[in-house]
């Protein structure tokens, strides 16, 4: 017997509940994983709540690392005792990492370097290799670009500040509060807006000499969509991979693309659906953050039976970085 985190309804943070689950060994293909360190992320609140429909009743939870307690037929890449990690991205994966033991599919983990520690891995695997496709894949940024990136000082955000200094390309992030881009300053950004006080697109427009940018990364949605359209250059790309303030609503075309804009809706099932893809996507992680290049901030933990804390303090926006559950 083991403990597990699961809900049976969609709604609110309470609606989760610590209970005791019965794992068996692992199926063929599959590998029995105990969790050291499990992240959280902005998409388990959405899990949650019912914006994304989820099989119920069932767990949460979307990424994790830990140790491989067995193996089960046909695995021959992972051995007891491996250190692993993981992120939910596809259908052969659902969610359910916030459990003390977890059986789950060799070909969506990962071995763990050694010099990368349970907590960090499992603090980045999503966030990390979200930026990765975001600024390798989905719009591949170079060197002396300016970029737009929203909630900078967010899990993703930070990692994002760090990963885009590295590749010479200056990020203007926006953040809620005067802390928090002090926060992403920190951590490589060129600019930082706070949007309670300032109009980020005229500040945009200031810093680009009113060029606007090539590409805006928006992780909001709702709230910041149709003035991100207002930062980008003629054939700019507007790249919302979230919706923290809420879904983003119907587009009108005529109206809102003016400029001859591109929008895109990227996720990371598809850029990590095959398995060199996965691979290819967090060797490049484990690589930046090994350089020194990307450090992963993990500024909250939380014990795992007390994730509706963690959830609410997470939609309260009282969070920055990284937060880990423990179990």
């Amino acid at each position: 017997m083991s403990k597990a985190i699961r809900i049976h309804e969609q709604g609110p943070p309470e609606v989760m509940k610590w209970e005791d689950v019965e794992i068996g060994p692992p199926g063929a293909g599959d590998i029995q994983v105990r969790h050291k360190s499990i992240g959280l992320n902005y998409i388990d609140t959405y899990h949650r709540s019912g914006l994304y429909k989820i099989p119920l009743p069932g767990g949460i939870g979307s990424e994790g690392a830990g140790l491989v307690e067995a193996v089960g037929s046909g695995v021959t890449e992972f051995a007891v005792g491996d250190r692993v990690s993981y992120a939910s991205g596809t259908p052969l994966q659902p969610v359910g990492s916030y459990a003390e033991v977890r059986n789950v599919p060799a070909a969506r983990v990962v071995k763990t370097p050694d010099g990368i520690d349970f907590d960090t891995a499992a603090a980045m695997m999503l966030k990390g290799m979200t930026v990765q496709y975001l600024l390798t894949r989905t719009y591949k940024v170079k060197s002396g670009d300016t970029v737009v990136f929203h909630a900078a000082a967010g899990g993703v955000g930070l990692i994002a500040c760090q990963w885009l200094k590295a590749l010479g390309v200056t990020m203007i992030g926006t953040a809620s509060s005067d802390e928090k881009c002090a926060q992403a300053k920190a951590h490589g950004a060129a600019h930082c807006i706070n949007y309670k006080k300032d109009n980020f697109v005229e500040r945009v427009k200031e810093i680009t000499g009113g060029k606007g940018v090539p590409v805006v990364y928006d992780g909001v949605g709702k709230d910041t969509f149709d003035p991100s359209l207002e930062c980008l250059s003629p054939f700019g790309m507007m790249v919302t991979f979230g919706n923290s303030s809420g879904s983003v609503p119907p587009v009108d075309l005529s109206k809102q693309l003016k400029g001859t804009l591109f929008v895109t809706r990227p996720s990371l099932a598809p850029y990590s659906a095959s398995r060199a893809d996965l691979t290819m996507m967090a060797n490049d992680l484990f690589d930046i953050v090994q350089s020194g290049k990307v450090k992963i901030e993990i500024n909250q933990r939380y014990p795992l039976k007390d994730a509706v804390q963690a959830h609410r303090d997470l939609e309260g926006r009282k969070t920055t970085g990284s937060t880990v559950l423990v179990p």
